[in-house]
């Protein structure tokens, strides 16, 4: 579970912000001002890329990546590429380190969620104009944006769909599957009550990540997490409310509960315990690893049901410059050669990431597979939280307050206010 494990990760951001990382932003800022501070390049040169470049990348992607960054040297033989694997769970205090001590590398791969702490020590190049960001999934790139400013680009995406049993659909009479809330409770409640499931759709009642499931319906009910600006917090808004009271209905209905044990999921979906859940695309690969070859055609995916609109997460991670490197241009020819289309339809045969291009999708290995295109669909309509640099302490508090409404019957309305009071006491860091 750890290549799994760790794409949650990239989601989640990898770590809590911590007190002193927030201590060196100042750190940060300081050490880079002034009339040495490094200058944001505006422009790549038109030559190839020259010189030594060092990378860090995370998991199984650091692994990999060096495979790719082999056709990236011969493209460019004056280049040589260095690529660090880094452990998730060491990446962000490395990073925090590395970039008040100035010994940042030149590129990396980023975590959405990093970006605005990263953003706030002055620590990333924002991208050059010259990289054309038009082709790229609308979601992901917002993920890249600091206020009006972009520091990089996507590498790679992920977003969230409804899982479900084809068979047990039809043995509940499903034949289509829904685009609607209505649709979707329906659909849940003919799965318990005509499919034999103990509940009809796997929800997480709470607790670590579970904002990344809650969002998508309270987005798709017109809610934002900040205003424009994000400077202000707007979780206490009515629009939040319908999103919160429309996921606690699964709780409060039984089609949904609080008592299945964590990190069951793939076993309670190849039972038929639970036919349904929202999650990634890694999980397609995990419950037909599982299920074997009898579940395998038995797996359907479908868009999440619209209310406003039909919103989902976007997760990921993007590819950056630092700000220190002393090999600016050819570390952002890579970056933008790593957003090629062909070179993200190749990174998806190496390591089954979703290319953050749209065109890549057009490769026969992602085009012509069962389930793949719906998550293209998908991603089409999908958001990620603002890259604020206290995100992360602001989820915990979301999270908590979602448990307390799943498990306790705490209402819909209290938790909107309770979210909204925590968040606006830690604040956005900016």
């Amino acid at each position: 579970m750890f290549t799994h494990t760790t794409r949650r990760r990239l989601v989640i951001g990898g770590a809590a912000l911590t007190a002193t990382a927030l201590a060196l932003t100042g750190c940060g800022r300081s050490a880079d001002g002034g009339d040495s501070a490094p200058k944001a390049t505006t422009s790549i040169g038109d030559g190839p890329a020259t010189g030594d470049l060092t990378v860090w990348a995370m998991g199984t992607e650091g692994e990999n990546l060096p495979k790719l960054t082999a056709a990236f040297e011969q493209a460019n033989p004056g280049v040589k590429v260095k690529v660090t694997p880094i452990p998730w769970d060491a990446a962000h205090s490395k990073f925090t380190t590395a970039i008040t001590a100035q010994t940042v590398p030149d590129a990396a791969m980023v975590g959405t969620t990093w970006m605005g702490e990263f953003a706030d020590l002055d620590a990333l190049d924002p991208t050059p104009g010259s990289i054309d960001t038009s082709g790229f999934f609308e979601g992901a790139n917002e993920t890249t944006k600091v206020g009006d400013t972009s520091y990089g680009v996507p590498w790679y995406v992920e977003t969230r769909l409804v899982y479900y049993r084809k068979d047990l659909a039809a043995k509940a009479g499903i034949t289509t599957p829904p685009t609607d809330w209505d649709g979707l409770k329906a659909m849940a409640k003919a799965m318990k009550e005509k499919a034999g499931a103990k509940y009809g759709i796997n929800l997480q009642p709470g607790g670590t990540g579970s904002w990344q499931t809650v969002m998508p319906f309270a987005w798709s009910a017109g809610a934002a997490i900040t205003g424009d600006d994000q400077k202000e917090f707007t979780f206490d808004t009515p629009q939040m409310q319908e999103g919160l009271k429309y996921y606690q209905s699964f709780f409060t209905d039984k089609l949904a509960g609080t008592d299945l044990p964590p990190n069951q999921t793939e076993a309670q979906f190849v039972s038929g315990e639970v036919p349904m859940f929202i999650s990634g695309p890694w999980m397609a690969g995990s419950v037909a690893k599982l299920g074997g070859e009898k579940i395998k055609p038995n797996i359907g995916v479908f868009q999440l049901p619209k209310n406003k609109t039909a919103t989902s997460f976007v997760g990921g991670s993007n590819f950056v410059v630092f700000k220190n490197s002393k090999n600016k241009d050819s570390a952002w020819k890579l970056v933008k050669w790593l957003s090629d289309a062909k070179t993200q339809a190749q990174w998806f045969k190496l390591s089954t990431d979703l290319p953050a291009v749209k065109s890549a999708w057009e490769d026969p290995s992602i085009a012509n597979d069962p389930l793949l295109p719906v998550f293209g669909k998908q991603l089409e309509d999908a958001k990620a939280p603002p890259a604020i640099v206290n995100w992360e302490q602001v989820a915990t508090a979301f999270d908590a307050e979602v448990e307390k409404m799943a498990k306790s019957g705490q209402s819909p309305a209290d938790t909107a206010k309770a979210i909204q009071t925590k968040a606006a006491s830690i604040g956005t860091g900016s």
